[in-house]
This record gives structure tokens, C-alpha cells and sequence, in this order.
């Protein structure tokens, strides 16, 4: 096969594959590995190539904080925190909307997000049966707070994942970097879909009553076990905090975590295999197959000349045709093998473009493609599990009922990106965490007062405002 034949042939199964992604008519992960084959089968990849063209940094992270998560569901830790929250928020909807996004948010950033709704959308659709109101807006707030989480560390979403696998940035990297936008990011999305659905989350007092009937330490099944998990959890996050002075790979503190979990749970690790999402890591490792073909064929190295010709090779002009093209492509095709592509197309910039130091591409790069997922349903794997979770219960969510909600808050997200990483490019250290932590701080007094402002009083305890009622 000659190299122009080798070109047109990797770039149409690419293309093939990434369309059959999108439509859903076949499993991503088939679709992937049947990419791969072809790819393989034809000669555009001996094995060796397409083994080396696998990341198994990626691999090993996802794998080994799936073992981890998967045993510490068992506890019930996560729907102790959820219940806990709409406790906290006095039964009141407004406030349960904001507390549960709050933990899907931070449990988001230190565990995989689908993970994280799939534990908290079941936990929600009773409180909100409890309130008889609909969940609807709840599951939005929970998606849009699950991507907007991830977005904040290294771990918290597989294009992190994969930029961190690639790159020389960090766990602490992410944090210090991306952490402060997404506080500010996280509040004024919150603080805007109260104002959308202000008049919507309106419960009875004497159902809101109940919710404050509820215990959260009986959804604790297994207190020892408990223990055991977020010992070692505590144990893996600080190996992510100090991996790059350890210098050690994630990969390897998420295995040795799982490993340790393993150990002292005396789990079966056939049964705790079973918690590791095999789809996920196969269609990822049929994703780095095709997307390395066209690296090897030369169509990554074209692109990014054509980028840099845009661009005209300036780093800051290219951040932002990064951030903007990630976020609109990560709006309506997935962003993982969105992501899969654009990281050899930077690592090409940087090469050809003589731009030593990329990180201000990488940080477009995640908080494009992360933040773009809230776009549309479709944008992000976690919109995908709420949505057929909420049909399953017979409550649809229709593409266009979520995108006029989600799309202009995404577009928000990244106008407040663009300002950012433009701050970040002037101000980078501490000036940038520091100026942009005080924004978040100030932005967080002010929609505190501005909630008092614009919404009733609802705030107080429930056995209150029921005695209002029942007075009335």
C-alpha cells in the first residue's frame, strides 16, 4: 500500500469510526476495536506499533480507581453524603439542589464522574418523590455540577486523565491551575439555574418535613469496610498529590491502591473486577489504535501545520482556537476521542511551531473539551447515564429541553475560560491562584447576597416553616 493510499485509508477509518461513535448505533467500545482491526489487519499498524500506540498510563489509572470505587459503593458512603446534604438543606428544594450538586461536584473531582451519578441520581429521584416535585431540574444541576467537578484534577475526568498520561503536569498541577476557574465557574452556574428554576422548586412544608424524617447513617452498610476504603483512599490521593515528586506514575498509585484495597478487604477479585467498566478501557484502547494510524500516516502532523498556519504560531491565539473548537466539538461528539486526537496535534504544534513550554494549550485543551460536555446530552458520558436513567423511571429529557438550559451556561463556562487563561498567560503562579481565588470568593459573597435578594426566605428549618403553615 503506498503512503498516499496508507493516508486516505487511515483517515477514512478514522473518520468511519468516529461517525459510527456518534450516531450510537453500535457500541462505541465495538466500534473502536473494529477501527482498530481494520487498522491492524491492513498493515497501517504492525502489532508493535499498535501497542506502543496504547496508553497504558491511561489504562491503569481508570482501572484501578474503578476496583477502588467499585468496592467502596458497597459501603454506602455515597448515598450517606447525598442524604445527608438534602438534610442539611432543610428539606427546602432550592438549597437540596445546590447541596447535591455541591457533593456530585467534589466527589467528581477525585472519582469518575459517571461513577459519581450513577451512585447520586437514584439517591435524588427519591428525595425528589418525597417532595413531589420533578427531578428534572435536580438531574441537570447534577450533570452540569459533575463535568464542571471533573474539570478540577487530574483524575476527576478521562480528558484529565489523558492530558495528565501525556504530558509532564501533575496532580497538584491540575489542582493549582484549573481548581480556582472551576470555583468560579461552579458558583455562577449554580447561582443561574436556581434563578431558572425558582418558581419550579416549590414543595409542600409538610413534604419537606419529611425529608428531614430521613437518617443518613442508615444507608451505612458496612461500617468496617467503610474504614478500610477511605483509609485507602485517603492513601491514594495523597500518592496522586505527591506522584510527581515521587516520580511515579498514576497509573501506579491507583493499581497499588486497588491493590492495597484488595489486600486488607479480603475482596473476591473476580466479584471486584466486575466493578471495572471493560467497555470503557476497550474502547479506549481501540481509540489510541486509530488515532495512532493517523498519527504514523502523518495526517496529525498536516493538521497541525495548517493550525499553526491560522495561528501564525502564537502560542495565545492558539490556546484559544483550542478552547473554542474543544468546547463547541466536545458539544456534540464525545470528548474522549475528541481529546485522543488533539493531543498529538498539540504535542505537533509545539514541535513545529518551536513552542517550548504548551501548558497553556493543555489547560485550553481540558477545559475545553470538559467544560464543552455540558453543551448537550450527548456531550459528556455522564449526560448519557443520567439521561437513560431518567427514561428508565419515566422521566425523558428531551435533547432540546436540556441544550436550551445547558448550552448557555456552557457557552459562560468558556467565555469565563477564555478570560481566564488569558489572566493565567499574563499572571501565571501565584498571582493568577491568588487573583482568581479572591474573584471566586468575592463572586461567592456576592450571589449569597444576591439568593437572599431574589429568593423568598424558604431557608428556614422545615419544622418552622410547617408550624407557619399549619398556624395558617
Amino acid at each position: 500500500m503506498s503512503e498516499q493510499t496508507q493516508v486516505i485509508f487511515a483517515t477514512a477509518v478514522f473518520l468511519l469510526t468516529y461517525a459510527v461513535i456518534v450516531s450510537e448505533k453500535i457500541h462505541r467500545a465495538v466500534a473502536a476495536l473494529v477501527g482498530a482491526a481494520i487498522l491492524a489487519l491492513t498493515g497501517i499498524l504492525n502489532p508493535e506499533e499498535a501497542t506502543h500506540a496504547i496508553d497504558f498510563n491511561t489504562i491503569g489509572l481508570l482501572v484501578g480507581m474503578m476496583i477502588i470505587v467499585g468496592i467502596t459503593r458497597q459501603t454506602g458512603v455515597f448515598e450517606y453524603l447525598a442524604v445527608k446534604a438534602a438534610r442539611q438543606a432543610r428539606g427546602e428544594p432550592l438549597r437540596i439542589m445546590a447541596a447535591l450538586s455541591l457533593v456530585t461536584a467534589v466527589l467528581s473531582a477525585f472519582l469518575d464522574n459517571v461513577t459519581t451519578v450513577l451512585l447520586i441520581v437514584p439517591v435524588t429521584f427519591a428525595i425528589a418523590g418525597q417532595l413531589q416535585i420533578s427531578p428534572i431540574p435536580f438531574l441537570i444541576a447534577e450533570i452540569l455540577a459533575s463535568n464542571i467537578g471533573g474539570t478540577a484534577t487530574l483524575i476527576g475526568d478521562p480528558p484529565n486523565i489523558m492530558i495528565g498520561s501525556q504530558t509532564h503536569l501533575g496532580f497538584m498541577d491540575f489542582v493549582i491551575n484549573l481548581t480556582p476557574v472551576i470555583i468560579v465557574i461552579y458558583i455562577l452556574t449554580i447561582f443561574l439555574l436556581r434563578l431558572i428554576y425558582r418558581r419550579q422548586l416549590v414543595a409542600r412544608p409538610e413534604l419537606q418535613e419529611k425529608i428531614m424524617l430521613l437518617n443518613e447513617r442508615d444507608e451505612i452498610k458496612d461500617p468496617v469496610l467503610l474504614k478500610k476504603c477511605l483509609v485507602v483512599l485517603f492513601l491514594t490521593i495523597m500518592g496522586f498529590v505527591l506522584h510527581q515528586y515521587l516520580h511515579l506514575e498514576s497509573s501506579v498509585i491507583a493499581l497499588s491502591g486497588a491493590s492495597l484495597l484488595l489486600l486488607i478487604t479480603r475482596e473476591d477479585p473476580e466479584h471486584a473486577l466486575h466493578a471495572v467498566e471493560w467497555p470503557v478501557i476497550f474502547f479506549f484502547v481501540g481509540l489510541f489504535v486509530v488515532v495512532g494510524a493517523l498519527e504514523k500516516v502523518g495526517v496529525i502532523e498536516a493538521v497541525a501545520r495548517f493550525s499553526l498556519e491560522i495561528t501564525q504560531g502564537q502560542l495565545v491565539p492558539a490556546a484559544m482556537l483550542i478552547l473554542w473548537i474543544s468546547a463547541l466539538a466536545s458539544a456534540f461528539v464525545d470528548n474522549i476521542p475528541f481529546v485522543a486526537t488533539m493531543i498529538p496535534l498539540i504535542h505537533d504544534m509545539g514541535r513545529l511551531g518551536g513552542m517550548t513550554n504548551l501548558d497553556l494549550l493543555w489547560w485550553a485543551l481540558s477545559l475545553g473539551a470538559c467544560l464543552g460536555g455540558n453543551g448537550t446530552i450527548i456531550g459528556a458520558s455522564a449526560n448519557v447515564v443520567v439521561i437513560g436513567m431518567a427514561e428508565k423511571r419515566g422521566q425523558p429529557i428531551s435533547f432540546l429541553g436540556f441544550m436550551k438550559v445547558a448550552f448557555p451556561l456552557m457557552i459562560m463556562s468558556i467565555v469565563i475560560s477564555t478570560a481566564y487563561l488569558l489572566f493565567w498567560y499574563h499572571y501565571h503562579g501565584p498571582v493568577s491562584l491568588v487573583g482568581t481565588l479572591a474573584a471566586a470568593a468575592v463572586l461567592g459573597l456576592v450571589t449569597v447576597l444576591l439568593n437572599n435578594a431574589l429568593f423568598r426566605p424558604q431557608d428556614r428549618s422545615a419544622a418552622k416553616v410547617l408550624s407557619k403553615y399549619n398556624e395558617a
